[in-house]
């Protein structure tokens, strides 16, 4: 499905953005010519002088570089966030190859970008990113941006559902922040760790929190898939280690680590 909607986007909107540019240079061209005219023949026939009324040339002449500027932003936007689809799947890479660990995390982030927007009543959920000076990684990069998805992905459940619980009681609940940090731990493993501020795990759920389809989360608000999935993907795939610090009311803290190279022991 990413395969098909990259190739069916990314052509159509590469080949707009190219030529955005183009029609900027033309436009550009146009109203210099335009501003000569009215500099050298400032008393225009009745008729032109209608058009230029009834089209309001004057906001014309002031909104269309601002309409061609705004045209550009939204094709580059298009484009990164095809490429991060790209970057997430890792459609080309479906063997272990060495990558570079924070392209992914900030695919995973670009794609989450709407979950992490401002919505009515809540303030927009903060990202805050340490990033070390990460070597390259071995690893099948789209399984290890599926773990990084998964978790947080479940960090917003995690906030939203402490802002809910806040409104509910009558508390404003504005703040959600999400830290993703990175480091090298020794000469041969590194270190991610993604923190929330949100409500927390109890210590009996902390201990199932890695069993397949258990879940803290609602009925029907989860499959409890996800984390048991990441677990597999770190531990089994890559000889890596994942784990969870929580606390009612202390947030929650996962930690991934992963050898730089496969077969690497701790």
């Amino acid at each position: 499905m990413v395969a098909g909607v990259d190739h069916e986007i990314n052509n159509p909107v590469n080949f707009i953005h190219g030529n955005v540019d183009h029609v900027r240079e033309y436009g550009k061209d146009l109203l210099e010519v335009i501003h000569l005219y009215r500099r050298y023949y400032p008393q225009a026939v009745p008729e032109i002088e209608q058009r230029v009324q009834e089209i309001d040339l004057e906001f014309l002449l002031e909104d269309l570089p601002k309409l061609l500027t705004s045209m550009q932003e939204g094709t580059r936007r298009i484009r990164e966030i095809v490429l991060s689809l790209r970057n997430f799947s890792r459609l080309d890479e479906a063997e272990m190859k060495r990558v570079n660990i924070h392209e992914g995390i900030d695919s995973t982030l670009l794609i989450l970008q709407n979950r992490l927007k401002a919505k009515p009543g809540f303030a927009e959920i903060q990202v805050v990113k340490h990033y070390g000076n990460l070597p390259l990684i071995e690893c099948y990069a789209g399984q290890l941006n599926q773990v990084f998805m998964n978790i947080l992905a479940n960090a917003i459940d995690a906030i939203e559902e402490q802002r809910f619980q806040a409104m509910d009681a009558g508390h404003q609940k504005t703040r959600g922040e999400i830290t993703v940090s990175t480091q090298v731990k020794n000469s041969e493993w590194i270190t991610v760790t993604i923190n929330d501020d949100g409500p927390g795990i109890p210590e009996a759920a902390l201990a199932k929190l890695f069993d397949p389809f258990y879940t803290t989360k609602k009925v029907g608000a989860g499959t409890g898939l996800g984390l048991s999935i990441s677990y597999q993907i770190i531990v089994e795939q890559h000889g890596g280690q994942l784990s969870c610090i929580s606390a009612p009311g202390q947030g929650t803290q996962f930690i991934v680590d992963i050898p730089v190279r496969q077969g690497t022991k701790v």
